[in-house]
């Protein structure tokens, strides 16, 4: 969430950046509770010294008639003005987490994903010498594909994934998690792309699939109309992505300053309710409820937070570009960076089964938003303590498993299989 000082100083802005991102939000109406937050503490502080002083006063005596018709009376309105406070806190707090991040000057304003603006694109869509089949009819005709019994079990927009299919996906896991662990790798995208920054591999972790509602309202993530699945009976929530549960990892935690950048590769199932979603996008593994992800998520300082941003995104560039697909990059406008982002990147790929590119990448600058309901701090070598900067960005979902699939389709019915995922499927250079 935002610094409530940063609001109060820049009503006006805040007001203003969070319409061009989508959020009807009152900052008038926010600061008017922060206003009666600010004064019913000051008197609800006032009156515990106060009964401290009386508590003193007495001690070792037995207190006259006025000291405890005093003391009477100040726990009683302590009481009731704690009540107060405790009722114009939960209003209070419900506004501040509302007000979403703000965006960096230079994300394009715009109202809807279409005013994304397209900043790079790479390779050229394929030529096929035959009517190219979309993935679910290329995976569905293998086998590899069954909805029809996933639905019996789990209802629609469920899938068995099976043979091949499988095998593809836990070679596109195993190589990304090979590229996120070798700094060799990880110094010569920083080269490649003129980036000053850490070096250092990212650790593997199996992150918790659920989150307690406190902990993911902290993240900015919880989206309970469009996106989440809550546990029935329990106070837990499904994750829709691996970050979701990396990022609050070190709640309530103050690191040190030479442990950063802390960065970690995070694999999960996650889970989605993917309301409206219809067309295409309901077709073979596209737009699932269930489906997987492996995702950087990074702990940095506030200085190197946008490089850290930059390299991330200059990971997944060298990731497509190793697989052999054509991609764009999109520089996100306003409305679709989502709320605790500052500045979001997308990477599309070409899906000849759709004619289109999509998304299969994006990469979040974060800031201190998450970190500041998170209480995450750093200490810094000279001492103070601040908040740290979160950054995460997709490693691989199951989305590149379609650009390949529909990309590298042959005549026969054969897959061929990206040269660097080969040595993860026995060296089969089709499928």
């Amino acid at each position: 969430m935002l610094d409530i000082q940063f609001i109060r100083d820049n009503a006006e802005l805040v007001q203003e950046k969070s319409k061009q991102k989508g959020y009807d939000i009152d900052v008038q109406q926010l600061l008017g509770f922060d206003k009666s937050r600010r004064e019913l503490l000051q008197q609800v502080e006032d009156l515990r010294h106060r009964r401290n002083e009386l508590s003193e006063s007495t001690k070792g005596q037995r207190p006259s008639d006025t000291q405890i018709a005093e003391g009477k009376a100040v726990r009683d309105q302590l009481t009731d003005l704690e009540h107060q406070l405790h009722a114009v806190e939960e209003e209070f707090f419900v506004l501040l987490k509302a007000v979403p991040n703000m965006p960096l000057d230079t994300v394009p304003v715009g109202a809807t994903e279409e005013e994304n603006v397209v900043t790079k694109v790479v390779g050229e869509p394929p030529h096929f010498e035959f009517e190219p089949k979309n993935h679910a009819q290329i995976a569905e005709a293998k086998g590899w594909l069954d909805k029809e019994r996933a639905a019996k079990i789990a209802g629609a927009r469920f899938v068995y994934t099976k043979g091949d299919l499988v095998r593809l996906e836990f070679a596109l896991w195993q190589f990304g998690m090979d590229v996120l662990g070798n700094e060799e790798i990880l110094q010569q995208i920083a080269k490649d792309n003129d980036l000053t920054v850490s070096t250092k591999p990212f650790i593997p972790v199996l992150p918790p699939a659920v989150a307690k509602k406190s902990v993911f309202e902290a993240t900015g993530r919880l989206n309970r109309e469009e996106q989440t699945y809550k546990i029935e009976d329990e106070d837990l929530w499904l994750n829709a992505s691996a970050e979701h549960t990396i990022s609050p990892m070190y709640l309530n935690e103050v690191l040190l300053e030479a442990e950063l950048p802390i960065r970690y590769v995070g694999y999960t199932t996650a889970f989605r309710r993917e309301s409206g979603t219809y067309g295409k996008d309901t077709e073979g593994i596209f737009r699932l409820h269930q489906f997987n992800k492996l995702e950087m998520e990074s702990f940095t300082t506030a200085e190197t937070s946008l490089d850290e941003h930059l390299f991330m995104v200059a990971i997944q560039e060298y990731l497509m570009a190793q697989l052999g697909l054509p991609y764009h990059v999109l520089e996100k406008c306003t409305a679709d960076i989502g709320r605790p982002n500052a500045k979001g990147v997308d990477i599309e790929a070409w899906l000849p089964g759709q004619n289109a590119y999509r998304e299969t990448h994006t990469a979040d600058y974060i800031t201190d938003y998450q970190a500041r309901a998170m209480k995450t701090r750093v200490r810094r070598q000279d001492g103070t303590v601040e908040l740290v900067h979160t950054n995460d960005a997709t490693v691989f979902s199951q989305r590149p498993l379609i650009a390949i699939l529909e990309n590298n389709q042959q005549q026969d019915g054969s897959i061929l299989v990206p040269e660097v995922l080969r040595p993860y499927m026995g060296g089969r250079e089709v499928i």
